[in-house]
């Protein structure tokens, strides 16, 4: 009997934790929503494309604490594993990341905790995108906590070879053979310029 009940009691305070994260996901997302219909009412054009929402599972979870040899107890998980929640926007031109990166963080109720950007310095295999680690407050009946989301900010052609990337380590694991990650590379370098000619295209369309 009391292992039952230490049982149900863990696992209502982990349905709890997780429950905290999506709450926050609720709250970004609005957040994203109302910026995006403010935009296009303001200038006839949205940088945002496209927004994907996700949360961990329990298990997905549980094997990040065990990679990353974190303790089991939830605050000290909170602090060390940030991307529990996260959120992927996704724009057209890789001027529209950082507007609206910096329209995000202007929110007078967020937190900034962490920005990486691998835009301007992409990783070795060629992935680029804008990460946040954002801070947002959610409030429950009893009490406010702050919850860390993450945000990727990234153009439609970064996204589109992010997601074959993922695939293809997905099925090799990390053993990916050479030839095959030298050719993502060459395809994330041809990402980027078809990014920087949308950009330059822009500008001659805006000239006119």
């Amino acid at each position: 009997m009391e292992f039952r009940h230490r049982l149900r009691e863990a696992q209502r305070q982990i349905s709890g934790f997780l429950m905290e994260y999506k709450f926050a996901l609720d709250e970004i997302e609005t957040k994203i929503s109302i910026l995006r219909e403010e935009f296009e009412l303001a200038h006839e054009y949205s940088p945002i494309e496209h927004v994907k929402s996700r949360l961990k599972t329990l298990q997905s979870l549980v094997d990040k604490v065990d990679r990353l040899d974190c303790p089991r107890d939830l605050p000290t998980i909170r602090e060390r594993i940030r991307d529990i929640a996260g959120i992927r926007v996704s724009c057209v031109f890789v001027e529209d990341t950082y507007r609206f990166a910096k329209m995000l963080s202007q929110q007078h109720d967020l937190t900034v905790l962490e920005t990486k950007d691998y835009i301007a310095r992409p990783k070795p295999n060629g992935y680029r995108s804008l990460h946040l680690i954002v801070e947002v407050p959610v409030f429950l009946s009893d009490r406010t906590v702050h919850v860390p989301v993450e945000v990727q900010v990234r153009t439609i052609a970064m996204d589109f070879w992010a997601s074959v990337e993922h695939q293809i380590y997905y099925k090799y694991r990390t053993d990916v053979p050479g030839e095959l990650s030298a050719k993502l590379a060459e395809v994330a370098a041809t990402a980027a310029d078809l990014d920087s000619q949308m950009g330059r295209l822009r500008e001659e369309i805006g000239s006119l």
